[in-house]
């Protein structure tokens, strides 16, 4: 059976420790030999120089082509087409082109004029105009928390993946039915753009149960079954955190998917058990 391709998304460290740990680590998922590995970027730009850094050490340090993520609300098109730029100039041709997450009492109406863009699509179609990026997108199988409906959801998506996407890689899920049934409704709504599946690795259940509530995400029931009694027990945790994204993957990669994208949360361990357990890597052993 052929083996999808892979991805990772780390995100900008805060200390120097923290740094030297994202080094190890993204060093030892360039071992699987991914197709591709991806940086966060802060809402409004927070992070806009660590993240052009972190993607600039580890084209280097890894030889893996890198990705920086691009969020457009809060910040004017002149200042996001300076960035662009640079990443370009740089060697960095891969962009997750994002809304961005809206600030917590922000008046959004300080971001409707001409000088600041409204839609991803619109985003999209600038980053391609400007240069010939592959540019991915966000796609949401329990729908973005902020669109009205369903049906909305997926006509942004069209719109984004008519724009020029590449692909688009979904929110994380943990019951792989969510991602069949929504790429049904995608192909219903005639997207044909490639809709790669998101993966979290639950590493601290609580930590992911509040990031879940908060981005619209569910955790199924027989999740917290698998890691109920051990919540003082480390070791049976990183197990069983294991063992459910092993066997996650294992059935994605029966349903003849192309591609996996891991959101590693800067800890590769989980991540690279799962892919080893489902026989990635042995081409380099």
């Amino acid at each position: 059976m052929r083996l999808p391709s892979l991805s990772f998304e780390f995100f900008p460290p805060k200390t120097d420790k923290a740094r030297e740990d994202l080094r190890v680590g993204a060093l030892k998922l360039a071992t699987l030999s991914p197709k591709f590995m991806t940086v966060t970027y802060g809402a409004a730009g927070s992070t806009r120089e660590g993240t052009f850094e972190i993607c600039k050490e580890l084209a280097a340090q890894t030889s893996v082509p890198m990705g920086s993520h691009l969020t457009y609300l809060g910040s004017p098109k002149e200042e996001l087409f300076e960035y662009v730029d640079q990443l370009w100039a740089s060697g960095i041709h891969h962009l997750v082109a994002l809304r961005g997450d809206i600030p917590v009492g922000v008046d959004l109406n300080l971001y409707k004029g001409e000088d600041y863009f409204q839609y991803t699509s619109d985003f999209v179609e600038a980053l391609l105009a400007r240069y010939p990026f592959d540019v991915s997108v966000g796609a949401y199988p329990e729908k973005h928390p902020d669109a009205p409906s369903m049906e909305a959801d997926l006509e942004a998506l069209r719109k984004k993946c008519a724009a020029g996407a590449a692909r688009a890689v979904t929110q994380f899920f943990f019951d792989n039915t969510l991602y069949y049934d929504f790429l049904e409704k995608a192909a219903c709504a005639g997207i044909t753009t490639p809709i790669i599946p998101g993966l979290m690795p639950i590493g601290d259940l609580g930590k992911i149960e509040k990031f879940a509530a908060s981005c619209g995400a569910s955790v199924p029931d027989f999740v917290r079954r698998r890691f109920s009694g051990y919540e003082g027990d480390p070791q049976k945790v990183f197990e069983v955190g294991r063992d459910l994204l092993t066997e996650q993957v294992a059935d994605l990669v029966r349903h003849g998917v192309s591609h996996l994208h891991f959101y590693t949360l800067n800890r590769p361990d989980l991540t690279y058990a799962a892919c080893v357990a489902n026989g990635f890597g042995q081409q380099n052993t």
